[in-house]
């Protein structure tokens, strides 16, 4: 027999690594969005799905506003002072943006992909949400993510594009282990301000893959980049940016959103917090890392059960029950909106343990993981916010009614 000793000693190393090599193919494909379109004229297509040019992964968010709002008796029954959902103007802030808006009743539907289980499309612009926990939501308008283009990468078809008004409907499901997205998800460390926030970057609210592109104008002409050259980006002002390459090279871009301050923001799905958006004037520089996998699986999202809490009340008594926050999130998978500086963070409430409204535009908003947030500009968390509703017996047919004004303390079972 002959003795190969590299062999002899690369085999015992091979072993103990394969078995990280293969988890961690296993897994890359883990946070892709798969699923099955059903089309109007009885075709089908199953594959990884992308939602235009933006949304792919599991724990990006579906936007829409929701039709009905149950709730509302509530208000009108209790009401006693102006409401986002009273007639008239209403003005809106977003970061230094500010606008006013004629609707008098909208509220946002805002869930990660990883919740639904179905969306039956039922309008051009319209849509019913089936989500794990089994309950339904209609849904219209509001952004892209209803009426848009779906893409489906089919493994026997290749790339596809349908049509939202000749689609049936989307069922969701993991993603078999042996298909290959094709492509790798962005990560990375972005720096601000505020300080540094670690995740899976979406840049301009739009690039989310490696194959993505970054467009800019440098002083020879006109440059489109592969977000998997690209090492970092600096903020150079608000009419540019420094990119500086994986091969060293580095380039000072203007003349788009990609690169100036008409970027819609940098979203960081940050473990900490769930989901941030960042504004141009607080970023400072993004530096990319090597892929980090694609994020957590369709089967990590659970069906999460109804908001339970304690509110305590400043004349100091208490009531616990199911609880409808701002009269109108009920449910564990729901998102709390707010604000920090130029940062806006989409949490949802299964992350929260407490909320404790300070003065009139702002909460001190308590995480299980022990992290802790002061939160404004949003009605969520601000005298806006329409009060909750405590629910402490299910055949009651009067659940207790809150005011904000009046709310102390909510503490939210696990």
């Amino acid at each position: 027999m002959r003795c190969h000793p590299q062999r002899a000693v690369l085999l015992p190393i091979l072993a103990l690594l394969c078995p990280l090599f293969c988890l961690a193919g296993a897994a890359d494909n883990d946070g892709f969005i798969y699923g099955q379109v059903v089309m109007k004229s009885g075709s089908e297509y199953k594959g990884f799905l992308r939602w235009g040019t933006e949304e792919a992964f599991w724990d990006d968010i579906f936007h829409s506003l929701k039709e009905d709002l149950p709730y509302d008796e509530y208000f009108e029954r209790h009401g006693k002072r102006r409401s986002s959902r009273s007639k008239g103007r209403w003005q809106f802030k977003v970061f230094d943006i500010s606008w006013e808006s004629d609707d008098i009743a909208n509220r946002i539907y805002m869930s990660r992909f990883g919740d639904i289980e179905k969306i039956r499309v039922i309008g051009s612009e319209d849509a019913e949400i089936l989500m794990k926990t089994g309950q339904e939501y209609e849904v219209s308008g509001y952004a892209n993510d209803v009426g848009g283009t779906i893409y489906v990468r089919d493994p026997s078809l290749g790339d596809i594009d349908l049509r939202w008004n000749r689609i049936k409907y989307i069922e969701f499901m993991p993603a078999p282990a042996n298909e290959d997205p094709g492509d790798y998800r962005l990560h990375g460390t972005v720096e601000t301000d505020s300080g540094e926030f670690e995740g899976f970057i979406q840049w301009d609210k739009q690039e989310c893959l490696g194959s993505d592109i970054l467009d800019g104008e440098s002083v020879d002409g006109d440059l489109k980049l592969k977000f998997s050259s690209i090492r970092s980006i600096k903020r150079r002002g608000r009419r540019g940016s420094e990119v500086e390459l994986k091969d060293g090279r580095s380039f000072n871009l203007r003349g788009t959103n990609d690169v100036n301050n008409e970027n819609r923001g940098i979203m960081v799905e940050d473990e900490r917090y769930g989901r941030l958006t960042i504004a141009w004037s607080e970023f400072d520089q993004v530096t990319f890392s090597d892929p980090q996998g694609s994020g957590r699986s369709y089967d990590s999202f659970k069906p999460v059960g109804e908001l339970i809490a304690t509110v305590t009340e400043s004349s100091g008594d208490t009531h616990h029950g199911r609880i409808i926050f701002d009269l109108d999130e009920s449910e564990n998978w729901e998102m709390l909106n707010g604000s920090f500086h130029d940062i806006a963070f989409d949490i949802p409430f299964s992350m929260i343990k407490s909320i404790e409204p300070l003065r009139y535009d702002e909460c001190k908003v308590t995480l299980h993981n022990g992290e802790e947030l002061r939160l404004e500009d949003s009605q969520d968390v601000s005298e806006r916010n329409d009060g909750i509703l405590v629910i402490a017996d299910e055949d009651d047919d009067d659940p207790i009614y809150i005011e904000w004004d009046d709310v102390e303390l909510i503490e939210f079972s696990k």
